[in-house]
């Protein structure tokens, strides 16, 4: 019970954020037109600042098994929701090869940035969290190659340059460094400013998510797609779940690694396929009734999961 109320005690800071965010959008104390500028300077900077707080001198990431395995554990594990959600579209009851598209995307594509993280740090610690940040590397491709081709009706990998990115760029340069041994030259103050900036990053993010939430709350309506809504949460809450699970407890993967698997196991569909959706005229409807379900259900199974799933791998 007390491994229970600590994955508990990990979760609810993290929905708790999102809440204020939503508040402080309600209230219009977090405005709309600051999204774009906080959004620029959390990916930019205080992501990178992190990532590199995390990986530099991680001695998880001086083994070859995690910088290969997690990557490739990342995007299989993307393909594999993405096929499953493709197979299941035909009972969520929906017409179309849009709805279709975006409901195999948002069931497919796990959470995998902000709320894992800070879940990962207070229970595992820095060095986890510097494979999970390896890990959504795999992630990351799998979203901007068979995602966005499912969105948009083209081919994978049409997108590719969105793989190059400030924090793409920050994991390079931590592994570059570590393999060279530089990260323990860097002066003080850099790797203090570093930690401070990557300290506000995981708030920050959370409180957009929820600014985010609260914009397109009015368009959820759970009765005209209950469908959708119901075999969403079979799948991403339900079967794939235990899927990874059992490809956690079964494959030959450092401890870092099954932990990471453990938490994105336990993940809600993530939030950003609602403006992939917009973006690559997908349905955002079917979006956001996916992504809001499972993240309001996520309050009660994610810790479940997390507390099933460490003692199942056996962590």
């Amino acid at each position: 019970m007390n491994e229970f109320q600590t994955v508990l005690g990990a979760a609810l800071p993290v929905f708790g954020t999102v809440a204020a965010g939503l508040v402080l959008r309600k209230v219009n104390w977090l405005t709309e037109e600051a999204d774009q500028s906080l959004l620029r300077l959390n990916i930019n900077v205080l992501y990178p600042s992190l990532i590199l707080d995390s990986e530099l001198g991680n001695p998880a990431l001086s083994r070859w098994s995690n910088l290969v395995l997690a990557p490739l554990v990342g995007f299989a594990t993307v393909a594999c929701g993405l096929l499953l959600a493709l197979a299941a579209r035909r009972l969520a009851g929906l017409k179309g090869a849009r709805a279709r598209g975006t409901f195999a995307v948002t069931v497919g594509i796990y959470n995998y940035g902000y709320v894992p993280l800070p879940l990962t740090l207070l229970l595992f610690g820095r060095g986890t969290v510097g494979v999970l940040f390896v890990h959504n590397v795999g992630v990351e491709i799998g979203l901007w190659t068979l995602g966005v081709a499912l969105l948009s009706g083209g081919t994978p990998g049409r997108d590719w340059r969105k793989l190059i990115n400030a924090p793409l760029m920050a994991i390079s340069l931590a592994l570059i460094l570590n393999a060279l041994g530089l990260s323990s030259q860097l002066p003080r103050v850099i790797l203090t400013i570093l930690h401070w900036f990557g300290q506000s990053a995981i708030p920050m993010a959370l409180l957009l998510i929820g600014a985010v939430i609260a914009d397109h709350l009015h368009e959820f309506h759970a009765k005209s797609g209950g469908r959708v809504i119901a075999t969403a949460l079979v799948l991403r809450l339900g079967v794939l779940p235990m899927l990874f699970l059992l490809l956690a407890k079964h494959l030959p993967a450092s401890i870092e690694l099954k932990r990471v698997m453990v938490i994105e196991a336990a993940m809600p569909s993530a939030v950003f396929p609602i403006v992939l959706s917009r973006h690559y005229g997908g349905d955002p409807a079917t979006a956001l009734r996916v992504v809001l379900s499972t993240s309001i259900a996520g309050l009660i199974t994610i810790p479940l999961w997390v507390h099933f799933g460490m003692k199942f791998v056996g962590l």
